[in-house]
């Protein structure tokens, strides 16, 4: 077998990673470069451009720094993801009118199949993006993992994962967590989270806003439950709504939660509100309920028609988010405009991605020969793995 990291090493994100056979050809993920302003297509002959030459991407989570290139393929390369996963590609970009994938080919988690005479396993894993899988392949005698985008410190348990992986011959891994801030930080669980949630909001009854990514799905459980926990309706917009009623369950949505309202932020997604005629809420019950609504930075206008509607003098914003953030101009001036509406803004926040612990764990229980970092800026992390070959100065490797 032979491993091609055609891009993604000693970056965060923007991963495309060969995997060749004998008798076959497969992608790991097809992401866009998160600090690209527009979708740049690589000119990868067989894959974006000329005659196919590839028999599968696989596709680990929902994110665009791992699908983001997808549907820029050639049409005859099938794509797999997980289902759920697919589900809130597809609503969400069809939510902001951007082009998703039609249909893919989906797998559930540990259901074996073929690309070729490739073997792969997909096992769902912890991630701050719902839906996101490891995966194992196994073809002529070696075993590859990739590990794609993972955590412990979210709502799924870490130990029962660590159980089913077997010894393998490669590692492929994240390691978003190593830049030098970040090393030797232990990352907060969600429950943490939640509990330091509660405190926070002990005493206060006024209303509460949450700013964090609505495809955060572990991040809404969490506040979900300290809404519960504190008496508040939780609201949600029809794009947030939307996502969460796609997933469904045990996931708090405005279709089968009594106390998860959606609200409307734009009136040309009015037909979407009218899907949930129990659990809509408009302005007028809004400006008379004790709440904590999720938000982005793109409501400033909707926030500042609801501002003259009640005070948000000492209401709390949550700052649920990556920090790097901050520093972008659009989140500077929304978090000035929350502040001088007299909004105290609290960061509580969790990262999606694996701390020191945890590769710990996972290298002593898989022990692979070789390692090769990707979607990090600190390869040089690995080497305290004595017992393996860290590569990461190559882009081929033959195993």
């Amino acid at each position: 077998m032979e491993i091609n990291i055609i891009r993604g090493q000693n970056q965060i994100g923007g991963s495309i990673i060969e995997i060749s056979s004998k008798n076959a050809k497969i992608i790991l993920d097809i992401g866009s470069n998160l600090d690209d302003k527009k979708i740049i297509v690589p000119e990868i002959e067989g894959l974006f451009k000329g005659e196919s030459k590839y028999d599968g991407v696989l596709i680990s989570y929902y994110h665009g720094d791992h699908i983001g290139l997808a549907t820029k393929i050639l049409p005859e390369i099938s794509i797999y993801m997980g289902e759920k996963s697919y589900e809130i590609h597809k609503v969400s970009n069809e939510y902001i009118g951007k082009e998703y994938l039609k249909e893919p080919k989906t797998f559930k988690t540990e259901e074996e199949f073929l690309i070729g005479d490739i073997k792969i396993i997909p096992y769902l894993c912890d991630h701050s993006a719902f839906d996101s899988y490891m995966f194992l392949l196994d073809c002529e005698g070696k075993k590859i993992l990739y590990t794609g985008d993972f955590r412990s410190n979210g709502r799924k348990s870490f130990e029962p994962l660590l159980r089913k992986l077997p010894k393998v011959d490669v590692l492929i891994t994240e390691g978003t967590n190593f830049s030098n801030e970040k090393i030797g930080k232990i990352n907060l669980t969600e429950k943490e989270l939640e509990k330091k949630g509660i405190e926070l909001l002990e005493g206060n009854d006024r209303p509460v806003f949450v700013l964090m990514a609505a495809t955060n799905i572990d991040r809404i459980v969490t506040f979900y439950k300290i809404a519960n926990a504190t008496k508040r309706l939780f609201l949600l917009d029809t794009y947030a709504g939307l996502i969460t009623d796609t997933i469904g369950g045990n996931i708090p949505n405005p279709r089968t939660f009594f106390n998860v309202r959606i609200f409307l932020t734009t009136p040309n997604k009015h037909e979407i509100l009218e899907n949930y005629p129990q659990n809509k809420i408009g302005k007028n019950e809004i400006a008379n309920s004790n709440f904590m609504m999720s938000i982005r930075s793109s409501m400033k206008q909707y926030l500042e028609n609801r501002s003259k509607e009640f005070s948000f003098k000492d209401c709390v914003l949550f700052y649920s988010m990556w920090e790097g953030y901050k520093k972008q101009e659009n989140m500077k001036e929304f978090l000035k405009f929350m502040e001088e509406k007299g909004v105290k803004i609290i960061s509580l926040h969790t990262s999606g991605h694996a701390d020191e612990k945890d590769f710990d764990k996972l290298i002593k229980k898989i022990e692979p020969k070789i390692i090769i970092p990707v979607h990090t800026e600190n390869f040089e992390w690995f080497k305290k793995y004595e017992n393996c070959e860290i590569i990461c100065d190559r882009n081929i490797i033959k195993i």
